[in-house]
């Protein structure tokens, strides 16, 4: 307030000046300089006076900021270095909502995560339980306490798999796992894959054959690992004496991996939902923790790739990866 005291009796003072030293130069016509100065001292005011407007909508506008308020009109912006201000503060806060809504959306989804997690861990916790308290009575038979071990050992390897996958698949989403960029055949991929799942597919009597040809580049051990949990999947959903295949091509735009069986295919409601974690639809993903695929898909688009799930012809399911050149 002080200042603009100051500035408006500095403007009367040289208004005054300048009609004094234009009378003492030119007489009466030097008065003429009395209005021009006025009307550059009220054209003054009047920039002054909407200034002081624009810096008070400048301030509501903060406030509301400060309030929480998202919607703030871009048509009231004007020119000049205070509409700059006014735009840059606009795009300050479009930025901070948008920083809100997805800090709001990372709670939702630690929130959700681990509720599935307490979800998925109960069930295998409570048969644990159970198979302790069997364990404690006296009377049962060496047969009977081998079995209840042996259901014990499976129960504790499956938790430790769903904790060690789900590590897995956090820092795949956190982007905090770098992909290696290496060239190999793409047997070599599908080797170190089915490696884990020879024996089992032995035992249940399925044939498990490969079909590739050309190389493949990126990350093998991550990208055996998808591969793996592909032919788990598919090893688990095959009926004893059924077939599980792997076929792999190279061209000039990408590298494809096939990997299908003759088991009862997936139901259509499901494919939509296939790769979400813990989903656990109405027929291949009733068993496990419907984990697995959507740490599939995560490795396989990490690296720039695609994944398609759809049924074959006459039955059967088939999973088709894409690795494209110079993605990864």
């Amino acid at each position: 307030m002080e200042h603009k005291t100051v500035t408006r009796l500095l403007y009367l003072a040289l208004t005054g000046a300048a009609t004094g030293f234009g009378y003492y130069l030119g007489g009466v016509q030097g008065l003429l300089l009395l209005p021009l100065c006025l009307g550059f001292w009220g054209l003054a005011e009047w920039n002054a006076a909407r200034t002081d407007r624009e810096l008070a909508q400048l301030s509501q506008t903060l406030n509301r900021i400060l309030h929480g308020e998202e919607h703030l009109g871009v048509e009231e912006y004007s020119e000049g270095e205070l509409g700059i201000l006014r735009s840059e503060i606009h795009k300050m806060t479009v930025r901070l909502r948008e920083q809100q809504q997805a800090l709001q959306a990372d709670k939702v989804y630690l929130a959700n995560s681990l509720a599935d997690l307490s979800h998925q861990l109960r069930t295998p916790l409570t048969s644990m339980n159970l198979v302790a308290e069997l364990l404690y009575k006296e009377d049962l038979t060496p047969q009977r306490r081998a079995k209840l071990c042996r259901e014990l050992y499976q129960l504790l390897s499956q938790m430790d798999w769903l904790v060690t996958t789900l590590l897995k698949l956090s820092k795949l989403e956190a982007g905090t796992i770098p992909f290696r960029s290496d060239t190999v055949p793409l047997e070599e991929v599908v080797r170190q894959a089915a490696a884990p799942f020879l024996i089992p597919m032995e035992l249940r009597e399925q044939t498990f054959s490969v079909d590739c040809s050309g190389s493949f580049t990126g990350d093998v051990h991550w990208t055996a690992e998808a591969v793996g949990n592909l032919i788990k999947n598919a090893m688990e959903h095959t009926p004893a004496g059924g077939s599980i295949t792997v076929r792999g091509r190279e061209n000039a735009l990408f590298c494809e991996l096939v990997v299908e069986d003759t088991g009862p295919g997936i139901d259509p409601q499901d494919l939509p939902h296939l790769f979400e974690r813990f989903y656990r639809g109405s027929s291949r993903t009733s068993h496990g923790f419907g984990i697995g695929l959507s740490l599939t898909q995560r490795i396989v688009t990490g690296q720039g790739g695609t994944i398609q799930a759809r049924n074959r012809t006459p039955q059967g399911a088939q999973f088709v990866l894409r690795f494209y050149k110079g993605t990864v």
